[in-house]
């Protein structure tokens, strides 16, 4: 049987992650945020992108938003759908992160076995996954969009938190409480988390990583 270099020779022609970090002076990690619907996870990655823009890092988010509105419009929120949802999201980020980019993703992703697979596809070394943990209550309260009431009228099923399970993340980097702290705290606890983590630079010519 012949191994994936033999099959697409061509990945060996590309240019590698770490050339491409070089041009952007920054080295490429997925930060995943994962928590409950209304948790404050887009808002975190909102205002985390924008801190990292203003400090020179080039970065992408991705949510709910614009990957379930594109690539995954056909997916519903079945389990075998929230797991293909999860891999399309993985291998994306991982097209993001071999260019170099600093990718921010939003998504509930609310089993350990769907932030495995993610964490696997990625790779360990490049996965930084943050929970934002929020109380369920402090959920509901936020439904900007009313979510929350029509899951628990029956109107959306499998709606984590209310007829879906959302598991504690096991092996979670970084936890940000946020129930008594205001937005600013949030994002500035997650971006000095990761800034060691995505700065390059170089000693007397030598790259230090």
């Amino acid at each position: 049987m012949q191994n994936s270099k033999e099959l697409y020779p061509f990945f060996e022609r590309i240019l590698p992650q770490s050339e491409k970090e070089k041009l952007l002076n920054q080295r490429s990690k997925v930060i995943w945020l994962t928590g409950l619907s209304g948790s404050g996870k887009t808002t975190t990655a909102l205002g985390l992108e924008k801190k990292l823009h203003q400090n020179g890092y080039l970065c992408k988010i991705l949510d709910g938003d614009n990957i379930r509105t594109g690539i995954n419009n056909n997916l519903s929120f079945t389990k075998e759908d929230r797991i293909e949802n999860i891999r399309r999201i993985a291998e994306v980020s991982l097209l993001f992160l071999r260019c170099g980019v600093i990718t921010i993703n939003a998504f509930v992703s609310p089993t350990n076995e769907i932030r495995g697979i993610a964490r696997k596809i990625i790779g360990n070394d490049n996965f930084i996954e943050v929970f934002v943990d929020t109380p369920l209550e402090i959920c509901e309260k936020r439904d900007v969009k009313g979510l929350y009431k029509k899951a628990r009228e029956g109107i959306i099923k499998n709606f984590t938190g209310i007829s879906a399970p959302f598991e504690i993340p096991e092996n979670t980097d970084l936890i940000i409480k946020t129930a008594n702290k205001q937005i600013d705290e949030t994002i500035s606890e997650v971006y000095n988390f990761i800034l060691p983590k995505i700065e390059y630079y170089t000693l007397n010519g030598t790259i230090i990583q």
